[in-house]
């Protein structure tokens, strides 16, 4: 793969509004930022502030087509020995950035993005050359993830792990003040290369100004004040005040609030650790009468007001090519085979069955309540054990919790990306396998799919691997999201895309 970067001319007299007239782009963050070094952009969170930061080789549209996102001029900065305090970025920023990203001493999570690349190469400022080990079909659109962006190795250098709180980019926006767990501002980048259709420079913005209120309602009625300009997704507390039950933005809102509702690459699931064989979860047909055991319709109307999809199907969410259209495989609401599978697996009416715990976390309680509630009456004991995310995380990855709640965001978007986590080799902790799902003709159809650039072919596989996963259970799928962006009428112009993208480089606000 050879990638050529264009260095392009970018007048420096950009208007710069006077102080009447900034337009200020507000949001609240309540799970906070930790870092602005693109390395370690890892939450959805890091990647929407390292997104107005940052550029990298190709960025993905509002289909999900990656489309060239090359850029100029860094930042300005002290530590750039030019008169200009900046500089242009040839083609070896790209083969510092990306080796910085392999360098275990950086010990970036996004290593593992590089896993199917040889080497790297920059003949000359204008070239770049990526040599594979294989084919991959999906690496261009990979190659849009917020790890690949470029830095410049004089400030990344100097600063060190320090670099989180110094970035320094290429994108619409620079950084300005960071009181960590308070309040971060980012200004326009007036050096950066985007034009509209009529010329005008990009970004229309003045400033981004975030907050990290932690509770969700109290940030809630900060956006309904009229303190935030945008709220994204939905939370138990507050959901039925802004949504009817059938998902539609209340009356009382309607005039003053828009509501866009997307599909979400984003399935959440329930996981059962297959490494446990004194467990009565190791059975299947304890997994397949769970599956079968409750109403996902009804979940998905009463406790998310009709937000997403419910999950009858495989692993690969709606909006990917290789979900299932047609319903082959998935499971609906059945108590009757429910109760037929428990007791073909020596636990009649629940009978002789030991108590089952499930770890989840505050945010998807109520999920989890109504779950319990509804196989309490098959006659199985569960429990819900509720944890910090941090704390379950952990559990998870050391293979600490037989039963969790989990839910996968599309790094990219592709099957192979959902269909990755039941690989054998990407069993935890070194990969993302978390419920160390392990099947040798599964691995065979997965290592066949990877080499295959038949798109048609490669489809026909993944739908053959979401069947096998369905079968086997090591998986509950709940649901499937939906991108969920509320704005104040004033707001116009924000973009996104089915990886819930927040792309503010067109977004104007009018005054009020």
């Amino acid at each position: 793969m050879i990638l050529c970067l264009l260095c392009i001319a970018v007048p420096t007299g950009c208007r710069i509004p006077d102080n009447s007239d900034k337009q200020i782009f507000r949001y609240n963050e309540s799970a906070g930022i930790t870092t602005l070094d693109p390395a370690f952009a890892k939450d959805q969170s890091i990647i929407w502030g390292c997104t107005q930061l940052y550029n990298g080789l190709v960025r993905l549209d509002e289909q999900l087509q990656p489309q060239p996102a090359i850029t100029v001029y860094f930042h300005k900065d002290p530590l750039f020995r030019t008169p200009e305090s900046t500089r242009t970025v040839p083609a070896q920023d790209f083969l510092y950035s990306f080796n910085r990203i392999l360098d275990p001493a950086i010990a970036s999570p996004g290593r593992w993005i590089f896993s199917e690349v040889d080497s790297f190469s920059a003949p000359n400022d204008s070239t770049f050359i990526i040599h594979m080990k294989q084919p991959f079909s999906p690496f261009l659109s990979l190659l849009g993830m917020v790890y690949c962006s470029v830095v410049p190795h004089e400030v990344a250098d100097h600063y060190g792990p320090d670099f989180r709180q110094h970035p320094c980019g290429t994108g619409p926006f620079r950084l300005q003040l960071w009181k960590e767990s308070v309040k971060l501002v980012l200004r326009r980048n007036p050096l950066y290369f985007e034009h509209d259709s009529s010329n005008h420079p990009l970004p229309y913005l003045d400033a981004v100004a975030v907050t990290f209120i932690v509770d969700k309602q109290t940030a809630f009625l900060e956006f309904i004040k009229g303190n935030l300009d945008f709220m994204n997704s939905l939370d138990a507390s507050y959901k039925d005040e802004i949504l009817t039950r059938t998902g539609q933005l209340k009356a009382k809102y309607a005039d003053r609030i828009d509501m866009v509702s997307t599909p979400f690459l984003n399935t959440e699931y329930l996981g059962f650790r297959m490494e446990n064989p004194q467990s009565p979860l190791n059975d299947r047909r304890v997994r397949q009468a769970i599956n079968y055991g409750f109403d996902r319709v009804k979940m998905m109307k009463y406790l998310r007001n009709g937000i997403g999809t419910p999950g009858t199907g495989g692993m690969v969410p709606c909006g990917l090519p290789g979900f299932d259209t047609v319903g082959l495989y998935g499971y609906t609401y059945n108590p009757q085979r429910a109760a037929q599978l428990l007791a073909d697996a020596g636990y009649p009416n629940g009978q002789g069955l030991p108590t089952l715990t499930l770890a989840t976390t505050s945010s998807y309680l109520d999920l989890c309540k109504y779950i319990q509630q509804q196989l309490n009456l098959l006659g199985m004991d569960v429990k819900v054990d509720v944890n910090p995310p941090a704390a379950l995380r952990e559990q998870i990855a050391q293979g600490k919790a037989p039963w969790f709640r989990g839910s996968w965001i599309a790094d990219y978007p592709d099957a192979e990306n959902y269909l990755s986590l039941f690989y054998s080799e990407n069993r935890c902790p070194a990969g993302a396998n978390y419920t160390r799902y392990s099947n040798r003709d599964y691995d065979k159809l997965y290592r066949k799919a990877k080499l295959t650039t038949d798109d048609s072919e490669r489809i026909r596989l993944y739908r053959k691997m979401d069947k096998i996963i369905m079968e086997e259970s090591p998986v509950i799928v709940l649901y499937y999201d939906q991108v969920l962006h509320f704005t104040h009428k004033n707001v116009h112009g924000l973009r996104s895309n089915a990886m819930n993208a927040l792309d503010l480089r067109y977004v104007t606000i009018d005054p009020q």
